[in-house]
């Protein structure tokens, strides 16, 4: 029961642009040292990102790296193109009557937006990236000390929220480790997201490859591996308690630490072993890397629990540990639900990389913004997810004009994000699963899950 109450759901990995062999498809280097996107046979070939942009990587074999392949950073445009896009511009979204259409393809490309951001932007500092771990670090050894000296019920609490905050952060830079968005330094990225990671429990490898694979399929009903929706089928397959323990706060909020041991119903492996179906075999080297990396964090955690006593532990570590559980959850929610108007999910041939980005969301978290590196600012990350985080809402201001409607203002935060949660809950009660058909769907409301016929 608890898979199904804590999963993200999701049917086949990866049938269409997917890098995994056999439910993976495969990566094929060519001789100038790019990469493309292959099937396997009996797959049905079919590449979003059209057939004529490269994107410059290194070698996978034996690398601690961070293979940097989310978005295109070539997108060609032809003179056709640019004859279609004057011809639809102000047409496309649109529906008849001239109401917006999210569900509609762009009247713009990757390559425009991406032309519409200053080259500065894309520009790595890899001793601004460092120090930001070294605030954050100082930040949670400082809190963790003021709180052993004072050791006053009263202040517990405050720490806990503090420090949970804190533990978010530091997965924050270990995230952009695993883009690569912290330096053009492989070494660099990997060790220090190592580190970093496996400080709050987090396998970095098997985390990056798998938050690799839903950035490639962002906002795809069955290929996405975050946060996808249940489609109709599965829901009324699964019994009454847990569709409701699954749609009940605060269940869902504590979902991250099942993930990474035995992912979504439907598809199998496990963030830890290196015989996943989520890994390819020049990958299992890394899988074990940061798996005795994540293992040695537990040994360190069990000494710490002879030495300082088990409740001590609890206290400093244990709980702000599930309060940056609930924060992962809660913001990578977000990110795609929530919406005052509904968001398209998509299937086939109406999937591309552009269609699964606009359907991201930003969100503002107030003075929290700073603290966990305006992760808030997130439509621009997911199609661009080599711009480093402090080039993120510069980036986002010089996009906006080209994603027009697109691209969804967030709601100005209070110091303290409060209205997040309303927005939470009412998503919640109102996102529960997808049509079984459909190539751009939408998502429905049970109106008998909580036990009334009103439906919103």
């Amino acid at each position: 029961m608890a898979s199904w109450i804590l999963s993200e759901s999701g049917l086949r990995p990866l049938p269409r642009i997917g890098i995994y062999p056999k439910s993976r498809n495969a990566l094929a280097l060519n001789n100038n040292n790019f990469f493309k996107l292959r099937t396997l046979p009996g797959s049905k070939a079919s590449n979003s990102f059209g057939s004529s942009f490269k994107v410059p990587t290194c070698s996978r074999d034996k690398n601690w790296g961070v293979l940097n392949v989310s978005a295109p950073l070539k997108v060609a445009t032809t003179s056709e193109d640019d004859k279609d896009k004057e011809t639809i511009i102000g047409v496309s979204g649109m529906e008849d009557d001239g109401e917006f259409d999210p569900g509609a393809p762009p009247p713009f490309k990757l390559a425009d937006i991406r032309a519409a951001i200053p080259k500065h932007c894309w520009v790595k500092d890899p001793w601004r990236s460092m120090s930001y771990v070294v605030r954050d670090v100082v930040a949670v050894f400082g809190l963790a000390a003021v709180v052993a000296y004072f050791n006053n019920w009263l202040v517990w609490p405050l720490y806990w929220i503090a420090q949970g905050t804190m533990f978010w952060a530091l997965f924050v830079l270990g995230h952009d480790c695993g883009h690569g968005s912290f330096s053009n330094n492989p070494a660099l990225n990997s060790v220090a997201g190592h580190l970093l990671h496996s400080s709050i429990l987090v396998p970095y490898h098997g985390w990056r490859i798998s938050h690799r694979t839903h950035h490639q399929n962002h906002g795809h009903v069955e290929n996405d591996e975050s946060w996808h929706p249940l489609s109709e089928k599965i829901y009324k397959s699964i019994d009454n308690a847990t569709r409701l323990l699954r749609f009940t706060l605060p269940f869902p909020m504590l979902a991250y630490p099942f993930y990474l041991w035995g992912r979504s119903p439907g598809k199998k492996g496990s963030h830890f072993h290196p015989d996943s179906d989520l890994f390819v075999p020049n990958e299992r080297k890394d899988v074990i890397t940061s798996t005795l990396c994540w293992t040695a964090m537990v040994g360190l955690l069990a000494y710490l629990s002879f030495a300082m006593g088990p409740i001590q532990l609890l206290k400093l570590y244990g709980i702000p540990y599930w309060i940056f559980v609930m924060w992962l959850d809660l913001v990578t929610y977000l990110h795609h639900h929530g919406h005052e108007e509904k968001l398209p999910w998509y299937r086939g041939k109406e999937w591309s990389y552009l269609r699964g980005g606009l359907t991201t969301l930003d969100r503002d978290y107030g003075w929290i913004n700073n603290i966990h590196h305006d992760i808030g600012t997130h439509v621009i990350h997911h199609l661009f997810p080599q711009i480093p985080h402090y080039n993120l809402i510069e980036a986002t201001e010089a996009a906006r004009p080209v994603l027009g409607k697109y691209y969804r203002e967030p709601k100005k935060s209070g110091p303290i994000p409060f209205h997040l949660f309303g927005i939470l809950v009412r998503s919640m009660k109102q996102d529960h699963y997808v049509s079984d058909t459909g190539d751009v769907v939408y998502y429905q409301t049970d109106p008998q899950l909580y036990g009334t016929s009103k439906s919103n």
